[in-house]
């Protein structure tokens, strides 16, 4: 009896040293923290699979399968040990397109005018096997987290084609996801039938990524799948037609003057080359042709379909969401407008923004957080944080202030109406104006949006401004603008500003100098965003769209500008200098969120 007690001490002890020994993740202020066990890269288990799909979009008869890798920690093969996933996907892992003489389309047209084809390039597949890509694993995977790869459809080594935020590239991360889960099927190679299984996964799944990276984990949360707990997309594409197009008006990102879908189209198509041609015929040159329609920039079916707005009823996964209220590329709108109805829905939601420009993710300790509670399930109260985080103008990226929400909840919209000045500078005013004058401006895309607001005198814009400021004056949400014009042709390009006075003229400015908020439509919307019609030459037509999104501290000693003019030649088609457009100052206003509402403006100019 002695001996057996001894013995059964010795194996207690024994368990109970190895069990100390075993390698778990750690947490601490609510935040995983980086275990030593985890830490060396030597240690690291890296390989790669296919994952079965449930659509067939390059047409073989099979169903597509997405390339997939896995970076782990050793003690999930040798220990047992389950982790949750930090789940990247991407259609740029593989390479992208050359730069190419005509691969983007001519803007130097008149609007509605039809125009030569572009000049599609070829992609030069890069990448060896078992890797897809290193992003992201030296962050998560030392704090206990197993970072997880994938190829978009039709990139890489992943079957199928891209279509640009068609269905698959909503069910592809899915199938992964599911696979992660135990639900999909994955296979050790791209033809073959030897299973593979994630032993090793907990389900718990979180996906991240930058740009059109942070679009992806939008568009497999938007499926409800089991699983995703959480995504932090940061500067997300959350609709092409907003990435292409602005109010009816075809409308280049910021930087890409010409692009549109099928150019990006080209840019991603990495995949089997003797899938190409089929791709193309059927994805670019059918769907996307008959589709995208550059001669009217309506809103049609075709962009319905890839505006995940639409699509966020299943959705369940919290969402981080970050961007830059000066990313001219994916503006930022775009993360706005899934935030707001993520909200609405009930969902965990914070929102990130800087003041920066493309690209920035949330400091390293919000998303820390928000993955140690959704996919550790750490309970460390992130649900009851400040919604909304911002980097003021002059603080450090990593330490955003808090507001109880985005938009300032204390910002009211302030109506300013237009007194004239052209073709030098006229008023905006809180009183209304009892002038029926009119003002007419000629487009010319010659002069830059920079130029034209900083001209005393000029022809080529109408210019608006308050009077100095006294105080600082804080800008919270979407302001608008409502627009009585006429044009001298039947279509005309219609810019807006919202500018800071006198412009910032030194060699280094900030970001936040000078230009405040943007926008673009075309009048010929007035009445639809989906159906457009050729204006009558000198009639009037009143028109109401928002500039984008913004949060700033306008500085005292400043002036806020309203600035109208048509052909942006950064951002839209530049038909030949000479039309002509009228606005009719009583029956335009514009509004501005000014936290504190009139009262703090009014104080502001006392």
């Amino acid at each position: 009896m002695k001996i057996k007690i001894q013995f059964l001490l010795l194996f207690l002890i024994t368990y109970s040293i190895q069990s100390q020994e075993k390698a778990v993740p750690v947490f601490k202020d609510g935040e995983a923290q980086i275990v030593e066990a985890f830490k060396n890269p030597k240690d690291w288990l890296r390989h790669d699979l296919w994952v079965e799909t449930s659509f067939d979009t390059d047409g073989d008869g099979r169903l597509d399968r997405m390339h997939v890798d896995v970076s782990r920690p050793a003690q999930t093969e040798s220990e047992g040990l389950k982790l949750p996933i930090v789940y990247i996907s991407s259609p740029y892992f593989a390479g992208v397109a050359p730069d190419t003489e005509g691969a983007f389309w001519n803007v130097k047209h008149e609007l509605g005018e039809k125009v030569a084809d572009i000049v599609h390039p070829e992609v030069t597949r890069r990448g060896k096997r078992p890797i897809i890509s290193n992003s992201h694993i030296k962050t998560w995977v030392p704090r206990g987290y197993i970072v997880v790869h994938s190829s978009s459809p039709g990139t890489g080594l992943s079957d199928g084609a891209p279509t640009v935020g068609g269905d698959n590239e909503s069910l592809a991360p899915k199938a992964v996801i599911d696979w992660l889960n135990g639900r999909a099927k994955g296979f050790i190679s791209r033809e073959g039938s030897e299973e593979v299984k994630a032993f090793w996964s907990t389900g718990k799944v979180g996906m991240t990524g930058t740009s059109y990276n942070g679009t992806i984990p939008l568009a497999a949360a938007t499926t409800g799948v089991e699983g995703l707990e959480a995504i932090i997309p940061i500067a997300p594409n959350t609709s092409y037609y907003h990435y292409y197009r602005s109010n009816g008006l075809v409308r280049s990102p910021g930087g890409y003057l010409g692009e549109d879908i099928d150019v990006l189209y080209d840019f991603i198509h990495s995949g089997k080359e003797e899938n190409r041609a089929r791709n193309n015929k059927v994805v670019r040159d059918t769907e996307m042709a008959n589709g995208m329609d550059r001669a009217s920039g309506d809103y049609n079916d075709f962009w319905a379909g890839r505006d995940y707005l639409n699509q966020m009823k299943p959705m369940k996964a919290a969402l981080l969401m970050s961007h830059g209220f000066n990313d001219w590329n994916v503006m930022p709108e775009h993360s706005y407008r899934i935030y707001k109805k993520a909200s609405e829905m009930g969902l965990q939601t914070q929102i990130f923004y800087h003041q920066n420009g493309h690209g920035g993710p949330p400091p390293m300790k919000m998303m820390n957080r928000w993955f140690t509670r959704y996919l550790h399930g750490v309970e460390n109260n992130v649900e009851n944080d400040a919604k909304a985080w911002i980097v003021r103008e002059n603080d450090k990226k990593n330490e955003p202030t808090s507001y109880k929400n985005y938009p300032n909840p204390e910002a009211e919209a302030v109506t300013f109406y237009l007194n004239g000045g052209a073709p030098k500078v006229g008023g905006l005013s809180l009183n209304k104006s009892s002038s029926k004058a009119k003002e007419t401006l000629v487009d010319n895309y010659s002069f830059s949006a920079e130029t034209l607001a900083q001209a005393g005198y000029t022809n080529h814009r109408l210019l608006y401004v308050t009077p100095i400021l006294k105080e600082n004056i804080h800008i919270s949400g979407l302001s608008s603008i409502t627009i009585k014009a006429a044009s001298s042709k039947a279509a005309v390009n219609l810019s807006v500003y919202l500018v800071s006075l006198p412009w910032n003229k030194d060699r280094i400015v900030k970001i936040t100098d000078n230009i405040i908020t943007r926008g673009w439509a075309d009048l010929q919307n007035h009445k639809s965003l989906t159906e457009s019609k050729p204006l009558k030459p000198g009639k009037f037509y009143k028109m109401t769209f928002d500039f984008q999104p913004d949060d700033q501290i306008i500085k005292k000693g400043q002036q806020i500008g309203l600035m109208i003019f048509s052909s942006d030649n950064n951002y839209t088609l530049l038909p030949e200098p000479g039309t002509e457009l009228t606005v009719d100052l009583k029956g335009t206003t514009i509004t501005i969120p000014i936290v504190g509402g009139k009262d703090a403006f009014k104080k502001a100019i006392d």
